[in-house]
This record gives C-alpha cells, structure tokens and sequence, in this order.
C-alpha cells in the first residue's frame, strides 16, 4: 500500500493502542481548538489550505478541491472517489511538527468534524507520530452515517500509546461518491484518575484467588462462557476409559449467580472436541473421542466426524450433519460472517487430517467437500488460527502434542486464496506444544501474543519464550516478547522451588481483562507433570509483564482452562496429571481493578441488536474513559483463537450519556454474543451486559462497508499452493506422550522422562512413585521403559526396581484429586 509524502508508512507500522490508567494532569480547557486552520480559512501563496492536504493510498480514482459549500466560513475541503476497488482518500493535516496537533500519552482527545457525504463508506481515522517509528497508522474510531448536510461526527481517541508525541486524523472516504468537510476541532479530553482507594493489602497489586466451597461435578476439559452469563463445562468421558465403556458422557452448566450446577445428557464423548459460538449464540462442537489408543499401543485415539449443536436458552444438544472427516482435537475459527473453518485433528483411523472442514451460517451445515478449499495440510492439534482483518487465518504457532508444522511454525492461511505463507521469528517452534497465543487488546491492533510451551515427545522443560508480532506490518515477523516471569515449581512432588534458568511453563491460560491487560496463569514444567505457581500480567500498551501476581492455589496443568467471567473476574477449573486423576477444586481470581473502589455502571443499552458501523448510546452512573465488547470464551487446551478484545471509540454526549462506534469491519468483530465493559479512569469496569452484533434486528438496516486496511499484505515468503491431494497424514499412536505399554489407557507414563531422570529402572520408578502412579501393569509382552526387569508383568513392583511405588490409588480410573 503506498500514500504520498510522510504517510507512506502510515498504514503498515503501529505499536499498541493505549492503556486505562490515566495521567492526573488537569483537563484542558473546554473549547480549547488544538488543530491549526480548522476550518481552511487561510492559503497558502499558491491558493492551498494551510496545514492541509489530501492523502490516500489504494486503487481507486480521486478528484479532490477547496469548495465554497462551506459549513461556516468561506471553504470546505471535497474529495470524490468516481472509482474505487480498494484504499480511500481524505483531508488530513500535516505530519509536520508545525501543523499536527501535540499529544500527551495516556491522554484521550475529542476530535470532531463537520462534514457531508453521498456515501456511506466514510471513517474518523486516526495517525500518530511515534517517536523510534515515525508517522503510523493507529485506528479508526467512528463509521457515520452518511448525510446530505451538514452533520457533526464526534467521538473520543482512545488513549494515547505510550512513544506517541503528535497525532493527525481525518475523515476517509472508501467508497465511491463525493465527502466535504469542514470546521475541525480537537481538544484534551483527559479524565483523571483518581488517587488510591485501595484498602485490601497486596491484592491492591497482586489480585485474590479464593477456592470456592463446593467441588466441579465433571472432569471437564472444556470451558464456553454462554450469552446468559452461565458457563459450559463439558467432560464427554473426561479422559476416563471406564466412563467410555460405560457410555458415561457428561457436561455441566454452572451458573456463577447462585453457584448452582446442572448435569446435562450429553449424547456422545465430546472429549477433546472442537468448539465455537456461533452468531446466534448456540456453540457448534466438532468431533471428540470415537475411541481410545489400544493397551498395546498399535491403535491411537481416534476423532468422530459428528457434530452438535448446544442452545444456551434449552441447555440441549441437537445434532447437527457429519463433517467429512472425523477430528479429535480440531480448531474452529469463526469468519466474519459467520461461517467457521476447521482444521486439523485425528481422523477414524487415528492418522491426521488433512481436510479442511468449512460450517455454513447461511445453510446451518457443514459443507461438503466438493465445497470446500482443500489445501491438504496437516495442522497438528487445536492449531491456534486467529481471524485477521482481512478476513485471512494467522496460524500462532500454538498447537498441541510435539513438534510444530514444517518450515517457521507459524504461518498466513488465505482461504479465498488457498494458499500458504510461512512467518518468520518465531522462537523454538518445536517447543511451543501447549503455549498460548491471544490477540492482544485490542483487536484493532492486530498484534498477537505467544506465550511459553513445551514439547511431550522430548520434554524439555517447559519454556518461558514470549514471542509478538505485528500484522499491521507489510512483511509481519515474530519478535521476541520479554521473558516469561517465573514462579515456584513443585518437582518430583518435593516442596515448591523457584523456578531458575530458563525454565517456564506448558498448559498456559491466558486470559483478556476488561482493563485491556493479559492475564496468564497456570502451567507445568513437564508433560503432564511438576505443577508451576505463577501468574503475571502483561501491558500491552508496554509490552511488560508484572510479575507475581496472586497464584491459584490449586494445581491447573494439563486438561484445565481460565475464562473471563462477565463480573469482570476470572475462573479455572481442571488439572488431570499423569496418574490419570483429576482437579476438581473451582478457584475464581479477582484482579487487583476489582479493589480500587465502587464500579462504573451501565445503567442502560438503549438497543441489545447492533449493527457494523453503528452507533450505539448508552448511559452510565457516572464517568467512564473506555468501553470494549470481549467475546465470552470457548477455550481449551491452553487454545482459544476466537478470544477477541474490541475497542468502541466514545462520542461523549455528557458524563452519564455515552455513544459508543461500532466498527464496520466484522472481522475485527465476527457476529455473535459480547460482554459489554465500561471502564473508569482508574481502570475499575462495570459488570458486563450482553448486547448482540450482527443480529436479525441489525440486518433490517442497511450498514456501511467494512474499512479494511492493506495490512500484510508483502509477505517475504512465497506462498505456498495446495500440495498433492491425500486421504491423511502419517500419525504415531504415541503422539499423546504416553507410553501404553504400562497401565490403563488414562493414565500417561511419558514415552521421554524429564532430563534429570536417569535412563535406569530405578530412577524412572522412583519419578513414577513420586508422582503418584501407583501401581502399573505391564500391557503386553514388551517393556521399552525397562520398568519390569523380573518379567512379572507389573511395573517398578519393589523386589526389581529397587523403587518403592506409592500404590494410594490415586490413579485409579475417574479418581478425583482433592
């Protein structure tokens, strides 16, 4: 993408948008206009407008002029799009320090511009100035509607990003017609933040976990905040053999209002099954368990091509059609229309697959195959794909289980396209097995974050790699983050030890806040085993992390998942070692904003049904200085691509009366269910409200297009084609971690003990006792682990391991663990 002058940058660097803890430096005069010749009133020698010209960037063809249909004064600026296939043109300031207004980071400003257009392909976009990067693009903040006279848009800047020392803006026009402006004005807005209020001790900076007093009824493995603010808990066989044989499938629906759980028939084993919440707020879940590994070893788990429908409103499931191939552990990535693509996975034969499976919002289906774009790639396990704003897949490089894909291990997927280009930067892609990749608040950023991992075929210890990247970036590259923080590890079931070197943590969870931070919580070093007590919290206006925050007290590795609640605090749930047991202990954390005082409220929502490129008013009790919809969770292992955080620019009409933009591009925001937040200038949010995008009731009104920005869209690799049309992949039965050549099918001796184990009978038993293993039998002739030397057909039994095995029980199939 190319613009002329000092913005030909603008449109593919930018660093984070701002954060929610204001500067307390005075609010700047009312009235006070920081723009020079806001209304063009004074020329230059050669008859243009001081301070101003015409920019755009794209393809597309553009007449621009000084008119005298002005809205006061004598002039006006016009510019006409008579052809348009991509880009947009607009009257904007110069990037000059004599004519772009001076900014001051954390502060907010309302701009404002009178203006008249024939199309309603128009946006408020904003630039700024920062300060190692020069010019950049920052964001659109406002869609208005079109008008044949003159009509006022206004709407408040997020905060300024830190690095920002001048910003400039305008209105864009992307769609043919004719757009005049005129009368421009921009003033400091800032509310200040109050002083600390904070009486609760360290949980004024650390948060509180509190273990609630009652016991999860299912071994869940799979965690769906739904649009009635309850949460879906769905275990199918829990990982239990027993319950598989016995058709024992479950699912829970907790209700955080009472604290009440409610079973429900659950029709298959939706055990690592693929999930999404569709635009109707029903959760489509893909695949599960078919069957489990052989005791042998010779078979692997295997994937269901069923698929189900569960509704929020009945707490029911109903069957939806078969996929074309079956998936164990698939993603799902809702598009912004509301379609959902699906890749990866285990297939009925236990091989991998490699067909792209793509849901139907318009027909309620998956689609056939003949249907749907067929790359013939294998993606692993739960591959985190997020939805860029152009409508294309960024695959993380998060997955689960061993090695990442060929090549970089992270890549571009453009469906329309079919094709594939590698990223580069990421950091140990082979060791990024159960890291955790979100994109950052907010969406409009475009940045994502990924967050630590491991690898169960080699099992290292576990990483504390961070790794960032920019998708605003004509070329986008991986970068190295700041390093994980570290906390306290419990090896070999010894007290707790800090953690030293580079050692960090797999099974991440990691968590939006309403504040526009990250959350991240949980973990363990090894597969499977050596639970790590951290939690921290990262800045995305910084990009640091603040370390030692409070720490779940109970264990939460493999199987367990973090969620947003709509309260604005955070739940966790499930742990399942390699003893085969299970966490059944519920935790909630409250994060240090929910103990600096009374919280905003949002008193009203005018209208529930949005629409892209709306404008929509709400009222609060008092002042807020941002507001933000995240989409509710459908997370698990570690994985939740469809995790979003977007930014809803303000037009402040008083401080109880609140216009809030919505942005017209549903891949920044693909339609469904959304907590709504309202935030003070001390960060503290109010309880959510759930408001509906892209409902029924908004597709009665006509919206205006989507403003999308040529973002990576200069890839350095070439793209790759579709490969060779192929029925699977080749998958090792092993390719959970576990060895079944020793005990029962849910308990997981590693194929590849931790590196301080020694390769000796004696040193494996005794990590098995210490983890609690119990007693194992040998299944089979064959002992590739050494573990039974007397040829008795147990495991490490005391005479020929020289180890004495803990046999308490606790991996016994279903045992929960207290």
């Amino acid at each position: 993408m190319r613009r002329p002058r000092t913005l030909a940058l603008a449109w593919v660097l930018a660093l984070a948008a701002g954060g929610l803890t204001l500067s307390a430096a005075e609010r700047a005069e009312a009235g006070v206009n920081m723009l020079v010749n806001p209304g063009f009133e004074t020329l230059k020698p050669e008859g243009t407008a001081r301070c101003w010209d015409i920019y755009g960037w794209g393809d597309n063809d553009h007449t621009s002029r000084l008119t005298d249909r002005a809205h006061s004064g004598e002039r006006a600026m016009e510019v006409t799009l008579t052809r348009r296939a991509s880009g947009d043109h607009k009257a904007m300031m110069y990037e000059t320090p004599s004519c772009a207004p001076n900014v001051t980071p954390g502060h907010q400003y309302d701009v404002s511009v009178w203006y008249t257009s024939t199309s309603p392909d128009i946006a408020v976009t904003l630039f700024r100035h920062d300060v190692r990067d020069g010019w950049v693009y920052w964001t659109d903040v406002m869609t208005p509607p079109m008008s044949a006279t003159y009509r006022r848009a206004e709407v408040r800047t997020p905060p300024v990003p830190p690095g920002t020392d001048q910003i400039s803006w305008g209105m864009s026009l992307y769609g043919t017609g004719t757009l005049t402006t005129d009368d421009y004005a921009m003033a400091d807005a800032t509310v200040p933040a109050a002083g600390e209020v904070c009486t609760a001790g360290r949980a004024c900076t650390e948060g509180a976990w509190e273990v609630l007093p009652f016991r999860n009824p299912v071994r869940a493995m799979h965690a769906v905040v739904l649009k009635t603010g309850k949460v879906l808990l769905v275990a199918g066989s829990g990982n239990d053999p027993e319950r598989f044989a016995a058709g024992t499938f479950e699912t829970a629906v907790y209700d955080p209002a009472n604290g009440s759980f409610k079973t429900i028939r659950t029709p298959i084993d939706l055990f690592c099954a693929g999930h999404v919440q569709l635009a109707d707020g029903k959760v489509l879940i893909m695949g599960g368990n078919k069957g489990y590994p052989s005791d042998d070893g010779k078979i692997g788990y295997q994937g269901y091509k069923d698929s189900y429908l569960f509704d929020p409103e009945t707490e029911t499931y109903t069957r939806a059609n078969d996929m074309n191939d079956g998936h164990w552990y698939p993603s799902a990535t809702l598009l912004g229309n509301g379609d959902v693509l699906s890749f990866g996975g285990l297939r009925e034969d236990s091989t991998g697959s490699v067909t792209a499976e793509k849901w139907s919002a318009a027909q309620n289906k998956w689609l056939p195959m003949n249907q749907v774009n067929q790359t013939w790639s294998y993606w692993g396990l739960y591959p985190s794909m997020i939805l860029m704003q152009d409508g294309r897949l960024f695959y993380s490089g998060s997955h689960v289980f061993g090695n990442g894909t060929p090549g970089t291990g992270a890549s571009v997927y453009d469906y329309d396209a079919n094709t594939i280009t590698d990223v580069p930067g990421l950091q140990n892609k082979d060791e990024r097995d159960q890291s955790a990749s979100v994109l950052l608040p907010p969406a409009q950023d475009q940045r994502v974050l990924t967050i630590g991992g491991g690898n169960i075929e080699t099992n290292p210890d576990a990483n504390r790699l961070t790794d960032i990247i920019d998708l605003k970036q004509p070329s986008p590259v991986y970068r190295p983050g700041p390093p994980l923080p570290q906390g306290t590890q419990s090896l070999n079931g010894a007290p707790p030890t800090p953690q030293t070197g580079g050692q960090g943590k797999m099974y991440v969870s990691a968590v939006l806040l309403p504040d526009g931070k990250v959350f991240e919580t949980g973990g363990a070093l090894h597969n499977r085993a050596d639970p790590v007590h951290e939690a921290s919290m990262f800045d995305p206006t910084t990009d640091t992390w603040q370390p030692g925050m409070a720490t779940d007290p109970a264990d939460r590795g493999y199987h367990s998942a973090s969620f947003l609640l709509p309260d604005g605090r955070v739940m966790s749930v499930g742990d399942n070692p390699g003893d085969g047991s299970y966490t059944d202990k519920v935790s909630v954390y409250t994060p240090p904003y929910l103990f600096k005082g009374p919280r905003p409220q949002i008193t009203s929502v005018i209208d529930s049904q949005w629409q892209y490129g709306d404008t929509q008013r709400v009222t609060v009790d008092r002042p807020i200085v941002r507001a933000e919809l995240i989409r509710p969770a459908a997370v698990t292992h570690s994985s939740d691509p469809n995790q979003r955080f977007v930014d809803l620019p303000m037009s402040v009409i008083d401080d109880r009366t609140i216009d809030l933009n919505v942005t017209s591009n549903p891949n920044l925001a693909p339609p469904g269910w959304y907590m709504l937040f309202g935030v003070d200038a001390n960060g503290v949010p109010s309880v959510a409200e759930w408001v509906h995008l892209g409902g029924p009731a908004a597709l009665d009104a006509p919206a205006a297009s989507a403003h999308v920005h040529d973002f990576a869209g200069d890839l350095a690799a070439p793209p790759k084609k579709p490969g060779k049309r192929r029925v699977s992949a080749p998958v090792s039965p092993r390719i959970a971690g576990c060895d079944r050549h020793y005990g029962s099918v849910n308990v997981c001796v590693p194929t590849v003990f931790p590196a301080e184990v020694k390769a000796t009978t004696k040193a494996r038993c005794t990590w098995l006792a210490q983890h609690d293993y119990g007693r194992l039998k040998v299944n089979g002739k064959d002992d590739p682990l050494r573990l039974d030397p007397d040829r008795d057909g147990w495991a490490c039994s005391a005479r020929s391991s020289g180890a004495t095995a803990r046999s308490s029980g606790v991996g016994a199939p279903g045992k929960a663990r207290p």
